[in-house]
């Protein structure tokens, strides 16, 4: 088993006035997300949010940090969140283990010492998406099945976004200190999410995309501010960190999926700032 963990910065608005696609790339882009018996993570500086993912496939795997956080263990301050996409796997939440089907969810409290995950098949291992966020109070872990998840229709054929989102960690069902998470999946012949583009400078945001509707679909990912905005393509299974500033919206080249994960000031979900299409440049 291998374990990394890279650093993101957090950035002005200015900073990214003149930067290039390989800086975009370098600043904003986590290339690689599930690797066999690894464990891949991301630091964001943007409220320190950490992100990645898990792969077991032949060994079980704990994600063990302490003294990079200065702290005694990893969720001593911080709460979890984890989405599977990828097949039957377990988690071992302080000796309880639990089964996770594909597409299940988990919320993992503050103060919980160990977290063991593993997968039933490794012909089809798991694919554990993970995000954490600093927490200041012991909320209850909860097991999220992807068939409770909240799921709402969202925009129309006409405008290429049909899309359904589907909270997993959202205030409107249980607490938790400020993270937030969910799963969108756009409906064959729609490639737009999150448009007209909107800003939320009280959260920042993370996007996993995955599960593209064919081989050659790639995504692109716009950011940067309204009047002057920037993008990044990606490939399936990669994410990116969305400041707080930044336009929030992508296009595909046919449907795909992608999972979001937010925290900052309040977990109101809709408390967004919508941007005239005419404000775009």
């Amino acid at each position: 088993m291998s374990f990394k963990m890279v650093t993101k910065y957090a950035h002005s608005p200015k900073d990214i006035e003149h930067y290039s696609t390989d800086q975009m790339r370098e600043e904003f882009l986590m290339e690689k997300i599930f690797s066999s018996d690894d464990i891949l993570l991301t630091y964001t500086y943007n409220d320190r949010m950490i992100f990645g993912g898990v792969t077991p496939v032949t060994k079980s795997l704990e994600i063990e940090l302490g003294k990079e956080l200065g702290v005694e263990f990893f969720l001593q301050r911080r709460e979890l969140g984890f989405i599977n996409i990828g097949g039957k796997g377990t988690v071992t939440i302080d000796g309880d283990k639990q089964s996770i089907e594909p597409h299940d969810g988990y919320y993992i409290s503050m103060g919980t010492k160990h977290v063991v995950f593993e997968s039933d098949d490794a012909k089809n291992p798991a694919k554990f998406y993970v995000v954490s966020t600093p927490a200041h109070k012991a909320y209850p872990s909860k097991k999220l099945s992807y068939k409770d998840a909240i799921a709402m229709p969202m925009g129309d054929q006409a405008h290429m976004n049909k899309r359904t989102i589907h909270k997993y960690i959202d205030a409107s069902i249980m607490d938790t200190c400020q993270l937030q998470m969910g799963y969108t999946v756009l409906e064959p012949g729609n490639s737009w999410n999150t448009m007209p583009a909107h800003t939320h400078a009280r959260r920042m945001e993370t996007y996993l995309y995955t599960e593209f509707g064919s081989e050659d679909t790639r995504v692109s990912h716009f950011m940067g501010t309204p009047d002057n905005t920037k993008h990044i393509w990606l490939e399936p299974d990669q994410a990116v960190v969305n400041p707080s500033f930044s336009v929030h919206c992508g296009v595909g080249t046919t449907n795909y999926s992608f999972i979001w994960a937010m925290c900052g000031e309040n977990q109101t979900y809709d408390d967004m700032d919508a941007v005239d299409m005419h404000e775009l440049r």
